[in-house]
This record gives structure tokens, C-alpha cells and sequence, in this order.
């Protein structure tokens, strides 16, 4: 009996046991199935966002809220007392055709945010500016030269700084602004020690601090409105309690924006008799009161509306000289039409959508068209209703643009062979021909803008031979961030326009999913990036995908509210061109684009990662010679040849030794052409390649085209005396027993000068040239210590002086040499001491100039020239 209960609890503790296990391996069957159907099911979505409709308040004053505090009958009574009648009349008139167009801008530190802001919002613009410390005493920079007013605006980060500079500069700089019409635009934000009530130090201005603000409105009556619409209200609290609002019984101040406190706690200190007072946080100052026009911000540029204003204050202050025009061009592209995985791709609805947004669209933005750009390898190959998509936009093909990709979608820069990449182009022209998608826009995108820039020469090549390409447009050129340096260029007879980003990518397709939220979307479109970027570009093509126009059709949502919100708060025109009508249309405008400026790839990441895997930036050279001609440049190139760690660019087949890249039209050809001169090293770190070319030292364009290829490049100068060198191109010349007119030479020091201020000259070494033909193994000693080059080569060995031709030659065999050429070293009469009198006389300011460049440099005098300091016509 005990064995049998035993038995039997035996049993019933197996088939626990056994239960346990099937129950865990349900749960675990359960959990598969339930995380393969939410990953594979469609989402249940919302509908997708509706644009924005109306303005956000309109121009309609809500009742009791005019520009000051009610009066009787509710009409409006003025905020700056007394009533100016004809202040038209009285505004002094800008006048600021006597100073050059550029920026003083006055910042705190190099870091301070809102010196940065102002900073980026004028090269977003592409003025001109230049930014100095605010000193409170001491140095001002120097406002005038040669009768002319240096800057044609003056802007103070802290307006505090102004107002509180000792006597003689704020004389010297009121006199400046008097004089030349020149404006000020300023900036007061309140901190812990600002004072909640205070009058602005010299003017009939009150500022009151420490406030929260809401329900901002623009003055109509503001003179310096341009950009910005009046009449509009911004509903709602305005960010942070740390607002200032200014007060004046003075006809010189008018508000140009307005805002109500918060609470009645907010104002009591200034005594207004109603929270729903309007105070101006930005005012314009007439110039009424002591003839300088001013515009005063009562808090920084964080908010979007300040931004606005701020622009229209340069422009105005400015006489209209640093401002765009009102029109603005967008082109919205629609990359990868028929590529994207089975779910994110655009159904017949989808469609439908994008058509009717492009009709709402073209009545508010004429000509607007959505440009669509295809792969054909993926049409078909999504799910049945994705497909069905596809075929309702071929149905509607003549609705809208199109350009082309790669056929496969591939990167252009993976293709070696121009053949092989021109093939994958036909295939997808084929699919274009026989879908009746036009082929004749001339404009194409390369998918990830490769081979654009870096330029692939390849690419080029196929894009014009087999589409006919004459623009494109990448966000590569120069960097992609920050972005308001990208521009364009034109290579190869293709012009290349700067693209910009809207904030919506692949992966962005719904909207209560977006990256930080949704209010992030919006905040772009509402006066931040999105905006900023039509409000500071003439030209805007925006990147866009086709994920964004299915799903919740992000694209839509974002260029509807776009164009209703720049048409509610500003006066631009917006417009659309095809591509190639745009490309004129640009550099139109921005004409001194069309020439590129080459970076060096390998200096930034996406640009290497688009760069061809066969090409290396280890071929570009580690040194340059420049120096004019009958310097002694060849002859310093060949001693540098004989050095076993030193190799030379390989000789041209019509300028021989030299390349001449950076200085005339072999730039054009871009740097895979420059590269192909230079062997590929052995050993990266040891050896040195170099090139010399005496037209760099000519060009005005070469240091900057060198300094942005090769920004870590050392450079060897070699000078000699001016006198001497016009002697010597007179007598290659030869017309006339006297020395040449020196007047072709007189730019010689002031080549030295700009070429040692460029970046690519900060590590320069200056070759004394008469050292050089005199002493050649000191000299060569000297270079090779500059460069750091091992092994030390020993040049006294190497070179011998040859009584023939007398010169420095190299030695090959026991004593013979080998010389240059027979125009090289060669022997001329001796220079009279009446010219060499003349021509140290012309020379003279010119010698002064290099003398006190190479000391604040630090850089050793040439021998010759302090035998020329030291020469009796110099005492």
C-alpha cells in the first residue's frame, strides 16, 4: 500500500512538472507570435496632421488691446507721449554712401551666445563683418581711412557698453555714426544685478526689467518694417520673466514691437494703470534727439520674431544697402520616388494628397511643382497598394517635375569606370522613356550626394553624356554644417546649387513620433530653422523623401504651414523655377560663387566616406615654393630633388617643373587632375612631396585656394632684392641699355604681404635669395631644419660651384656638375649706380612695408635687405 502511494505521488508530481513546462513553452510561443504580428502588422495611425489655416491671432487687435492704454470711447491712445504728428517729416535721412558695406559688431567674449547669433544671422546673409571685444576703455578700433567711414553699421551685444564708454570714445563714435549716417542697433537684457527700473545713461529713455511678457503685436507705424508684415499678433506667453520693456515721453522713440505683462505685480514699479497696457520691448530711435538712428532690443535674439525684426533693422539702418529683396525661390525635391521598404512607401491616397496639395500650394506660391526624382530599378516593389501608388504618379507624370537618380540607387562614387557608370544612368533613362517620364530637365541628384563634391569626375562626365545634365544640387559643398556656408559652384560645365535640409528625413513619417516631439516640427516652421532658412536665402531647395508624403505626410503638413506662416508675418514673394532657370537665377544673384574653392577631403569624415576608396589625400604635397620669377625658385627645386625623402610633382607637358594650380585655369580641372602629379608616397610619414610655381606668388587667388587644400602645408618663400630682380626681367627682355620700368614690380612685397597673412602661410619659411646663390648649403640646411625632413642630407657634398657658369651646381662625378639650363645663372653687366639709386628709391615704402611685417612675424632679415636699411639713402 505505501509503495502504491508512493507510485502515484510520483506520477503527480511529473505531470506538474510536465504542465509547468508546457504552460512556459505557451508563454514563450505567445510572446514570438506577439512581437512578430506588432512588427510586421500595419500601425493603426491617427489621420495625418492638418496644416496650419490662419495666422495664429491675425491682424485684428482683440478688444481693450491698442497700441497704449485705452482711452475714452476705446480709442487708442499713444504709448510714447506727447503725439508726434509728421514724424515722417522729421526723420533725419540715412546717408551711408560714404562707407564701405561692413558690420562693426561689438561682442562680450568670442563665446557669448548672442555674439554668435549676430554673427551667424549676417553670414547667413553673406555681409560683411568684423567683431571686436567691447572695450570699456582704451583702444577703439580705427572707424575711418582715407575719408571714408570703414563700417556702415554698429552693432553692441550689450548696449551697456555703449552708453557707458569714457568720454572720448563714446565722442569719437557718436561723431563717426553723425557724420557718416552710420546706425546703431543694441541689445539690453536684464540680469540678477540689472535694476528693475532705470533711465539709459545720456537719453530720454526709461527701461524696466525682469518682466513676463505675452500676446506680442508689431507696430504698424515702425519706419524700419520691411521683411516683417504689421498688424500681427503672437498669441500667448512669451518665454522666460527676464524681459525688458523700454518707456519715453520723447518724439524721437517709436515701438516697433509690443507686448502686455503678465500680471499686475509685473508693472507696479512703473505705475501703468492696466495689466493689458501694451510696452515696447523693441524700439526704433528716429535720431530726433542727437542725429544717430538706433534700434534698442529689450532681450536677445532667441525669439523668432526678434530674428525678424532684427533683419529688418540692418536693412533699414543700412539705407537698404545690406538687405535681399523680397523674392524668395523654393524648390521642393521628392528624392527616391519609387525606393523605400513595403509600409513607408505612397498609396493612390497618398497621391491624391500631394496633388491637391500642389494646387493649394500654386495658389499661394506661383509655379510651385513638386520635383520628383526616381530610381527605376524599384518601381513595383512595394506592397499591391503601394504599387497602385506608383502607377497613379506616372498617370500623373505631367504634373509634375522630375530628375533622375542612379538606376539602382547606387552611390556614383563606388563606379571607377565613367563606361559602368554611364550604363547604370541608360537603364534608368530607358525606364523613363518607356514610362513617358520627361527626360529633358537637366538637373539630376546623386543618391547621397555622392560624387558631387568631393567632386567625382566620373560622375560628371556620365551625367552629361548621357542626360544632358547642367545642374544638380548637393548640402556637401562647402561642409554640411554649419549650413549657412554651403553655397554653390559650377565644375564641368554643371552647375552645382546648395541644398538645405527642412527637418525631415527616411525615418521621419509621423508626426507624434518626430524626433523630440511634434513641437519640435512645429517650432521650425514657426520662425525657427525652417524659416530661418527662406528668410535668410534667396534660393532654397529643400531635401525631402518619399516616406514623408506617405504615412502621415509630413511633407505636406510641413511646406503648407510653411508658406502660411512666411505669408502671415512677412512681406516675401515666394516663387518656384525649374532647376535650370533657378541655376541662373543664382548666380545671378551670387555671381563670385561660380568659381569653387576645393577642400581637402580627408579633413572631413562625410566627405572621405564619399570620396572614391582609390584616391588618398597622401598625394597631395607637404611643402610649396613660391617666390616671383628670377628668384631662384628652379634652382632651390632642383637642390630639393637630391634629397632621398623629398619628391618633386612630376613635370607638365607645357609649364615642365611647374603645375600652376591654384593659379589659373588648371584649377578648374579640380583636385583628382592636381593628384595625378604626384606619385603615391612609401612611407606616409617620412616622405615629402612638393611643387613649386612661381605664378603663385602673382595670383590673387592662390593663397586662399592653397589654404583650403592644404591647411596644414608649409610654405618656402624665396625673396630677393626688388632692384635686383627688375634688372634681371629687363635683361631677359632685353629692349634697352637702362632698367626696366619697375612699375610691373612694385606689387612684389605686398604679394609677401598678403601671402604671409594667409592661413596657408602660417608656417613659412622666408629663403634669403641671395643667400641662396651665394652660400646654397646653409640655405638647404636652414629648409630641411624648417621642415623637419630625415635624414639630414649633407648638400655641402652634394653641390659644387661651377666657375663657368657661376653658380651652385650639383656634383655628380668626381668635379664635374650639372647646371641648369642656359637661361638659368646667367652673368649680366653690372647694374649702374644711378639705376640701383632710382630703383631703391621706388622700392623704398615697399622695403619699410616687408621690413615690419618680418619683425611683428619674427621672422629673420634677408641680407639684402638690411643692406638696404643700412644704405646711406635710408638714414
Amino acid at each position: 500500500m505505501v509503495a502504491l502511494w508512493k507510485l502515484m505521488r510520483g506520477v503527480r508530481q511529473l505531470e506538474l512538472h510536465r504542465l509547468i513546462l508546457a504552460l512556459i513553452i505557451f508563454c514563450l510561443l505567445s510572446m514570438a507570435f506577439l512581437a512578430y504580428y506588432v512588427s510586421n502588422s500595419p500601425k493603426i495611425k491617427e489621420a495625418p496632421p492638418l496644416p496650419f489655416s490662419d495666422c495664429g491671432g491675425g491682424g485684428a487687435m482683440a478688444p481693450g488691446l491698442g497700441l497704449g492704454a485705452d482711452g475714452p470711447g476705446g480709442q487708442r491712445a499713444p504709448l510714447f507721449l506727447p503725439p508726434r504728428q509728421g514724424w515722417q517729416r522729421q526723420m533725419k535721412t540715412m546717408d551711408v554712401s560714404r562707407t564701405e558695406p561692413l558690420v562693426l559688431v561689438f561682442v562680450e567674449s568670442i563665446y557669448s551666445q548672442l555674439g554668435q547669433e549676430v554673427v551667424a544671422i549676417l553670414e547667413s546673409s553673406r555681409f560683411h563683418y568684423r567683431t571686436e571685444i567691447a572695450p570699456a576703455k582704451g583702444d577703439m578700433p580705427t572707424l575711418t581711412q582715407h575719408n571714408r567711414g570703414r563700417y556702415t553699421l554698429i552693432i553692441y551685444e550689450n548696449i551697456l557698453k555703449y552708453v557707458n564708454l569714457d568720454a572720448w570714445n563714446r565722442d569719437l563714435i557718436d561723431k563717426y555714426c553723425s557724420e557718416y549716417g552710420v546706425g546703431v542697433i543694441g541689445f539690453f537684457r536684464a540680469n540678477e544685478n540689472s535694476l528693475l527700473s532705470a533711465q539709459l545713461k545720456g537719453f530720454p529713455l526709461f527701461l524696466h526689467s525682469h518682466l513676463g511678457l505675452r500676446d506680442y503685436r508689431i507696430n504698424p507705424n515702425a519706419p524700419l518694417l520691411y521683411i516683417t508684415k504689421p498688424n500681427q499678433v503672437e498669441q500667448g506667453i512669451l518665454p522666460g520673466d527676464d524681459w525688458t520693456v523700454f518707456q519715453s515721453n520723447h518724439s524721437t522713440y517709436e515701438p516697433v514691437l509690443l507686448a502686455s505683462t503678465r500680471s499686475s505685480e509685473g508693472v507696479a514699479h512703473f505705475g501703468s494703470s492696466t495689466v493689458r497696457a501694451l510696452h515696447a520691448t523693441v524700439v526704433q530711435d528716429l535720431g530726433l534727439h542727437d542725429g544717430i538712428q538706433r534700434v534698442l532690443f529689450g532681450n536677445n535674439l532667441n525669439y523668432w520674431l526678434h530674428k525678424l525684426i532684427f533683419v529688418d533693422a540692418i536693412a533699414y539702418l543700412t539705407g537698404r544697402r545690406l538687405c535681399l529683396s523680397l523674392d524668395r525661390h523654393v524648390l521642393v525635391d521628392v528624392d527616391d520616388i519609387f525606393v523605400g521598404k513595403e509600409g513607408t512607401r505612397m498609396k493612390i491616397s497618398d497621391v491624391e494628397a500631394l496633388l491637391n496639395a500642389q494646387n493649394k500650394l500654386r495658389t499661394l506660391v506661383p509655379h510651385f511643382t513638386f520635383n520628383l526624382g526616381f530610381s527605376g530599378k524599384f518601381y513595383h516593389t512595394g506592397t499591391d497598394e503601394e504599387d497602385q501608388g506608383d502607377d497613379m504618379l506616372l498617370q500623373h507624370r505631367n504634373d509634375f517635375w522630375w530628375f533622375p537618380h542612379m538606376w539602382s540607387h547606387m552611390q556614383p562614387h563606388l563606379f571607377h569606370n565613367v563606361s559602368v557608370l554611364a550604363e547604370q544612368m541608360r537603364l534608368n533613362r530607358v525606364f523613363a522613356q518607356e514610362h513617358g517620364i520627361p527626360t529633358d530637365m537637366g538637373y539630376a541628384v546623386a543618391p547621397h550626394h555622392s560624387g558631387v563634391y568631393p567632386v567625382h569626375s566620373q560622375l560628371y562626365e556620365a551625367w552629361k553624356s548621357v542626360w544632358n545634365i547642367r545642374v544638380t544640387s548637393t548640402e556637401e559643398y562647402p561642409h554640411l554644417r554649419p549650413a549657412r556656408y554651403r553655397r554653390g559652384f559650377i565644375h564641368n560645365g554643371i552647375q552645382v546649387l546648395p541644398r538645405q535640409t527642412c527637418g525631415l528625413f527616411t525615418h521621419t513619417i509621423f508626426y507624434n513620433e518626430y524626433p523630440g516631439g511634434s513641437k519640435e516640427l512645429d517650432k521650425s516652421i514657426r520662425g525657427g530653422e525652417l524659416f530661418l532658412t527662406v528668410l535668410l536665402n534667396p534660393i532654397s531647395i529643400f531635401m525631402t523623401h518619399l516616406s514623408n508624403y506617405g504615412n502621415d505626410r509630413l511633407g505636406l503638413y510641413t511646406f503648407e504651414s510653411l508658406v502660411k506662416f512666411v505669408q502671415c508675418w512677412t512681406n516675401l514673394r515666394l516663387q518656384t523655377l525649374p532647376p535650370l532657370q533657378l541655376a541662373d537665377k543664382y548666380f545671378e544673384i551670387f555671381p563670385e560663387e561660380r568659381d569653387p574653392l576645393w577642400q581637402n577631403p580627408c579633413h572631413d569624415k562625410r566627405h572621405k566616406d564619399i570620396w572614391s576608396k582609390e584616391k588618398t589625400c597622401d598625394r597631395l604635397p607637404k611643402f610649396l615654393i613660391i617666390g616671383p620669377q628670377k628668384t631662384g625658385t628652379t634652382a632651390l627645386h632642383s637642390f630639393l630633388s637630391l634629397h632621398p625623402a623629398i619628391s618633386s610633382s612630376f613635370p607638365s607637358p607645357v609649364t615642365f617643373e611647374e603645375i600652376q594650380f591654384f593659379s589659373g585655369a588648371n584649377y578648374d580641372h579640380g583636385i583628382d587632375w592636381y593628384m595625378d602629379f604626384f606619385p603615391f608616397p612609401s612611407n606616409v610619414s617620412t616622405d615629402f612631396m612638393f611643387e613649386k610655381s612661381a605664378n603663385y606668388f602673382d595670383t590673387e587667388a592662390a593663397p586662399k585656394r592653397a589654404a583650403a587644400l592644404l591647411p596644414r602645408a608649409k610654405v618656402v618663400a624665396v625673396l630677393i632684392n626688388p632692384s635686383d630682380r627688375a634688372y634681371s626681367w629687363y635683361q631677359v627682355g632685353g629692349s634697352g641699355p637702362g632698367p626696366s620700368d619697375p612699375g610691373s614690380q612694385q606689387h612684389h612685397h605686398g604679394r609677401v604681404c598678403c601671402l604671409m597673412n594667409s592661413p596657408v602661410c602660417v608656417q613659412l619659411h622666408i629663403v634669403d635669395g641671395a643667400m641662396l646663390r651665394s652660400k646654397p648649403a646653409l640655405v638647404m640646411e636652414g629648409i630641411q631644419r624648417f621642415l623637419s625632413v630625415t635624414p639630414i642630407f649633407n648638400y655641402t657634398q652634394a653641390l659644387m660651384f661651377d666657375e663657368s657658369k657661376g653658380f651652385w651646381c650639383q656634383r655628380v662625378e668626381g668635379s664635374r656638375s650639372k647646371c641648369l639650363g642656359k637661361s638659368k645663372g646667367r652673368k649680366y653687366p653690372e647694374m649702374s649706380s644711378e639705376s640701383r639709386s632710382f630703383l631703391a628709391e621706388y622700392y623704398r615704402d615697399h622695403n619699410v612695408d616687408l621690413l615690419r611685417l618680418l619683425n611683428r612675424l619674427g621672422h629673420p632679415l634677408p641680407s639684402w635687405l638690411r643692406q638696404e636699411l643700412q644704405s646711406s639713402s635710408w638714414s
